[in-house]
């Protein structure tokens, strides 16, 4: 199962839990896995097209990743939210 880290907001949305194993063939399973298991987080991360939020940001062992990335067992990745301001 690859590990999942949180950060942010969606830590929280998830019940506090920062870190999660999940198991998926490519970024978009897991991210509907996610949203299926931790219904906190129904919304946050995929819109309602199932599509991935703009907002948010995804990479697999420290790189940026999209929707079709195919995932290993042993792959790291981070979903944590844009940080923005002016």
């Amino acid at each position: 199962m690859a590990i999942v880290r949180l950060r942010g907001q969606l830590e929280k949305l998830a019940g506090g839990e920062a870190e999660l194993d999940v198991e998926a063939g490519t970024v978009d399973e897991l991210l509907k896995q996610l949203e299926q298991d931790h219904s906190g987080l129904e919304g946050w991360i995929l819109d309602e097209r199932g599509v991935l939020r703009r907002h948010i940001n995804v990479f697999v062992n420290g790189e940026p990743a999209d929707a079709d990335t195919a995932l290993e067992t042993t792959d790291k990745i981070e979903i944590l939210p844009a940080i923005s301001g002016g």
